[in-house]
């Protein structure tokens, strides 16, 4: 390696080469254009550093597939998004810290196959602080969505929520007009037996809506769920639907 290659790789962060060794240096990915490389920032408001960081990071294309039980469709992968966004924010001294996570939620689900599925939904606080040590007035906020079939839902809704930070903030574009074009989208989650209580209950609902309830509950396997009915009560979901179909004249 010569002096101008070690220089630089020891200016991108890379430890200094001793004799002889060998030093790999990491291509910069093609989504992202550089200015330089990265030294001390220069001290400049967070406003400004910040809307450095959206100059670097122009685009993040949407190379990583998803073909499973939950769709068919390209999207733009954490790690992706984190490898092009993470070498702006170091090179402008910007700093996007988790401070807090919250409104955390936890159901199950399954597949198709009856595979049962941990599903994690949350929400991140972010503390955005510049390299002059400013910080912006407000905190950024971002949601987290994620299943597993195992332990790893919570850290995986909270890289989703990272992922969204990333791309909403910093307004990064994916470089394809028709984004929607050609992808299946995968059916619509689950729903939870709670979510039709107050359709149910409500006297606008017609007869036909409570038999396409009944046929939706049906198809998800949720008739014997136990509810809270109107008058606080626990009731099964089914009787519940029935009680108000027969009230109804259905």
């Amino acid at each position: 390696m010569s002096l101008r290659e070690a220089a630089h790789a020891q200016a991108n962060g890379h430890p200094a080469a001793e004799p002889g060794d060998t030093v790999n240096v990491i291509a910069p990915l093609p989504d992202v254009e550089y200015s330089g490389p990265i030294s001390d920032p220069e001290k400049v408001p967070v406003a400004v550093a910040f809307a450095r960081v959206m100059a670097d990071v122009q685009a993040v294309s949407k190379k990583d597939r998803r073909d499973d039980v939950g769709g068919k469709y390209n999207f733009r992968g954490i790690d992706r998004v984190v490898n092009a966004v993470g070498p702006a924010l170091r090179r402008h001294g910007v700093l996007m810290l988790p401070v807090k996570v919250f409104d955390v939620e936890y159901r199950e689900t399954r597949t198709s196959k009856g595979t049962v599925m941990q599903e994690c939904t949350l929400k991140v606080k972010w503390l955005v602080i510049g390299p002059n040590g400013d910080a912006f007035p407000e905190q950024l906020e971002s949601a987290g969505q994620a299943t597993d079939t195992q332990d790893k839902a919570t850290s995986k809704a909270t890289s989703v929520a990272q992922r969204v930070l990333f791309l909403s903030s910093l307004h990064i574009p994916t470089e394809n007009p028709d984004v929607d074009k050609g992808y299946d989208r995968g059916e619509r989650p689950t729903p939870r037996p709670a979510e039709y209580v107050d359709e149910v209950c409500d006297p606008r609902t017609s007869p036909a809506r409570l038999k396409q309830i009944w046929a939706e509950c049906k198809r998800h396997n949720l008739l014997a769920a136990i509810v809270t009915n109107e008058t606080g009560d626990e009731e099964q979901l089914s009787a519940l639907i029935t009680r108000m179909g027969q009230e109804r004249g259905a």
